[in-house]
């Protein structure tokens, strides 16, 4: 072998070396962020296992907390200790059980929506969002929605083609829409 067949040997093996080494880097950089995601993931999946045992008593699901709608999500997730704790008893618990356990044996309270519908439904003129919300809460004592939650489903409605939206002078009113047709 010739010094120079050698030199270039060993070149290859140096950029080869190199390169080996920039992708090593590289891949680990990926692993690290990686890394932060999960953990990130498993604070917030950890916030939410307490809050659910938190509020596993509550059957009025009006008096859960809502989450800031302009608030990123992994914004709000907080590592602390016992968060660590409860994350590790979440990977050893086999997958649903813990989503499972909570929703047997409750019954499903019907939609604000639905509620809504169904007032709308025994009354042929249109009504206001404020008479409906007044009628909602005497028949249904254990739920307290707030105007505007009422007037944001009643748009939804709207928008489902369930409800018509009828306007006078400054007042929205709604009246059912009647199946096979327009009410």
């Amino acid at each position: 072998m010739t010094s120079q067949s050698a030199a270039t040997l060993r070149s290859r093996y140096v950029e080869q070396a190199a390169s080996d080494l920039e992708e090593n880097r590289r891949r680990q950089q990926e692993l690290t962020e990686k890394i932060t995601m999960l953990k990130q993931e498993e604070a917030l999946l950890a916030d939410i296992l307490n809050l659910a045992e938190r509020y596993e008593g509550f059957a009025d699901a009006s008096r859960l907390p809502e989450q800031a709608q302009d608030e990123p999500v992994a914004a709000k997730a907080k590592r602390t200790p016992a968060a660590s704790r409860r994350s590790a008893s979440v990977r050893t618990a086999p997958a649903g059980t813990t989503a499972k356990a909570g929703a047997k044996g409750k019954s499903r309270q019907p939609l604000l929506g639905e509620l809504l519908a169904d007032l709308l439904g025994n009354y042929d003129e249109p009504r206001l969002a404020k008479e409906l919300r007044d009628e909602l809460m005497e028949k249904h004592p254990d739920r307290n929605p707030t105007p505007q939650v009422v007037r944001n489903t009643l748009e939804s409605l709207v928008a489902k083609g369930r409800i018509q939206r009828h306007k006078q002078q400054r007042s929205v009113m709604y009246t059912l829409v009647k199946p096979g047709g327009a009410s």
